[in-house]
């Protein structure tokens, strides 16, 4: 074997050793990440992946188990339970995002300006945030649609607020915390003003603690989505979504066609799972726990 040969193969080996020790211990936060970001991308391409229109309907093949033609089935109007779960991914996907985004920008704008400010506006902030923390998200959606009506919108803007303290009261401390370490006393006295050192050191530092909580809720608010819709108050009729296919399929579990509310309900478990997981991972590194 040739001086070159050896040289490579020993350098294949070292590439190969530090992929090794960079996956070690690992594996939950890959295999998570891996499966939103498949979810993610179905959702995405779901126009080039789903085989067949989410709405066509084929009466001919109603309430079919899983063929060649529809490798997942069809539902109780024969339409395709895959292409339905692709396209459906979008509004299951899209609401708890809107969701979190702005439960997350809100929360942490709260709890920096509480943090840093203190005093009286510090005390009404955690007051009201301990009221929202005490109604259940779901509970206040429903009470949105009873008052302003069904919808998917009145959804996002009605937990968004309901998941707002599950982010502002753990960044608040947070936020206390890094108030009082000394840089930032420092950036005073060169003479910083208190609004650019929020904007360009605290919220910086805090955004990873911030990223963790929005990883978790994201799994959360899915399925109160979900929920919302499987009471009928969310998404509406013929629009796919995951929710609303668990409830439309539900009553064909008893007549052994459980096919439509299996899968739907499957694809929310495994997401929410998924999003738990790389939370809990995210924070578990973020704390230095990284064995």
């Amino acid at each position: 074997m040739s001086t070159y040969q050896v040289a490579a193969l020993a350098g294949g080996r070292l590439r190969l050793g530090r992929v090794a020790r960079l996956a070690r211990g690992r594996g939950v936060l890959i295999a998570a990440g891996a499966v939103v970001a498949l979810v993610v991308a179905a959702a995405v391409l779901a126009p080039l992946l789903a085989p067949y229109d989410p709405g066509a309907v084929d009466s001919l093949a109603v309430s079919r188990p899983g063929s060649a033609a529809h490798w997942l089935g069809t539902d109780d109007t024969g339409r395709d339970i895959l292409s339905r779960l692709l396209y459906g991914a979008r509004p299951s996907l899209l609401a708890p995002a809107l969701i979190t985004v702005i439960a997350g920008t809100a929360g942490t704008a709260l709890a920096v300006s509480a943090a840093w400010l203190g005093g009286w506006y510090d005390r009404v902030v955690s007051g009201a945030l301990d009221v929202v923390f005490g109604f259940p998200g779901l509970v206040l959606a429903v009470v949105g649609a009873a008052v302003f009506g069904a919808g998917l919108d009145i959804a996002v803007a009605t937990l968004s607020i309901a998941y707002l303290p599950y982010i502002a009261r753990v960044v608040r401390g947070a936020a206390l915390r890094e108030r009082s370490l000394p840089y930032v006393s420092a950036l005073g006295m060169l003479g910083m003003s208190g609004r650019r050192i929020c904007l360009r050191h605290l919220v910086p530092n805090l955004l990873p603690l911030v990223l963790v909580q929005a990883t978790t809720s994201f799994g959360y608010t899915m399925l109160d989505v979900a929920a919302f819709s499987f009471i009928g108050l969310g998404t509406q009729p013929p629009t796919a979504e995951w929710g609303l296919m668990v409830a439309n399929g539900s009553p064909g579990i008893l007549a052994g066609r459980p096919e439509q509310a299996l899968f739907a309900g499957l694809v929310i478990v495994v997401f929410v799972v998924a999003c738990n997981l790389l939370g809990g991972e995210l924070s578990r590194r973020l704390r230095g726990e990284d064995r």
